[in-house]
C-alpha cells in the first residue's frame, strides 16, 4: 500500500505594495502595507499506523529540503539587494545618478509590479522551472533598485543602522519560529485587522505630512509598520516551517522565498525611516 500524497495547505498570496519614489529635497514617504489573510487547511485522512509513520518521515524529509531551498534562494536575493543598496549609498556618482533620473525608478516599479502579479496570480509560471527562478530574479533586481534608490536619500549612518537592526530582527524571528510551540498561522484574521489599521494610519500620515512635516508622526507610523511587518515575517516563517495549522506546499518554494523577501525588505524600509529621522 502506497503512502498517501503530501497534504498541501497552500496559503493564498498576499498582495503587497511598493515603496514610493521620494522627491529630491523632500521627506521620504513610508511604503504602504498590504494584508496577508489565511485560509483553513484541509483535513487529514485516517491511515494505518505504519503508513502514517512512513508518510510522516517522508513529509519531514521533503519539508526540510523545501526549507533549505527557500532559504538558499532568499540568501541570494538579500545578497543582491544589500549589494545594490551599498553601491547606491556609498558610491556618490551612482547615488547622484539615481536621484537625478527618477524615471528609471518608475520603470523598475513597472517591471516589479508586472512580475509580482505574474508570480502571485499565476501558479503555472510560479512552479515551472527555470522560468520561476528567472521571474524571481527579475523581481529581485527591480525591487533592489527601488530599495537602493530610496536608501540613496538617507545618510550612510542611517542605512547602516537600519541594516543592522533588520538583520537582528530576522535572526530573532527565525530562531523564535523554530523554537516556539505557539502557532501564529491561525492569526491571519488579526494580521488582516492590523494591516487595515496600518493602511488607515498611513493615509492619515500622508495627508498630514503633505501640509506640514511632523517628525514624530512619521517615526510613529514607521515604527508601527516595522512591528506589523515583523509579525507577518513570523507568520510567513511558520507557514514555511510547517507542522502548524497552515503550511505552504513544498512545490511553492518561489512563493515562500518571495513572501519572506518582501517582508524583510519592508522591515528594512520602515526601520530606515525611523533611523533616518533619528539621525537628522
Amino acid at each position: 500500500m502506497h503512502p498517501p500524497p503530501y497534504e498541501d495547505a497552500l496559503h493564498p498570496p498576499k498582495y503587497g505594495s511598493y515603496p514610493l519614489q521620494p522627491q529630491q529635497g523632500s521627506h521620504i514617504p513610508p511604503p504602504s502595507y498590504s494584508p496577508s489573510p489565511g485560509v483553513c487547511p484541509s483535513l487529514p485522512g485516517y491511515w494505518e499506523m505504519d503508513d502514517f509513520l512512513r508518510t510522516q518521515w517522508e513529509s519531514t524529509s521533503i519539508r526540510h529540503g523545501f526549507i533549505r531551498k527557500v532559504y538558499l534562494i532568499l540568501t541570494a536575493q538579500l545578497a543582491v539587494t544589500i549589494s545594490v543598496v551599498a553601491v547606491f549609498t556609498f558610491v556618490d556618482p551612482v547615488r547622484l545618478f539615481v536621484i537625478r533620473y527618477p524615471g528609471i525608478y518608475w520603470a523598475s516599479f513597472v517591471v516589479y509590479f508586472i512580475v509580482y502579479c505574474i508570480l502571485i496570480c499565476c501558479k503555472e509560471p510560479r512552479r515551472r522551472f527555470p522560468w520561476n527562478l528567472v521571474l524571481l530574479g527579475v523581481f529581485t533586481l527591480a525591487l533592489s533598485y527601488m530599495c537602493g534608490t530610496i536608501s540613496s536619500y538617507y545618510d550612510t549612518k542611517a542605512v547602516f543602522l537600519a541594516m543592522g537592526i533588520t538583520a537582528l530582527v530576522c535572526v530573532a524571528v527565525t530562531v523564535f519560529c523554530f523554537q516556539t510551540k505557539v502557532d501564529f498561522t491561525s492569526c491571519g484574521g488579526f494580521l488582516c485587522i492590523a494591516a487595515v489599521v496600518l493602511m488607515v494610519i498611513g493615509v492619515v500620515t500622508a495627508i498630514v505630512l503633505s501640509f506640514q512635516y511632523v517628525p514624530w508622526l512619521h517615526m510613529l507610523y514607521a515604527a508601527i509598520g516595522a512591528v506589523v511587518y515583523t509579525l507577518f515575517l513570523v507568520y510567513n516563517t511558520q507557514l514555511l516551517i510547517g507542522n502548524r495549522e497552515l503550511a505552504i506546499s513544498p512545490e511553492e518554494y518561489v512563493y515562500g522565498a518571495l513572501s519572506l523577501y518582501i517582508d524583510i525588505v519592508h522591515i528594512f524600509l520602515f526601520i530606515l525611516q525611523v533611523s533616518g529621522a533619528a539621525t537628522d
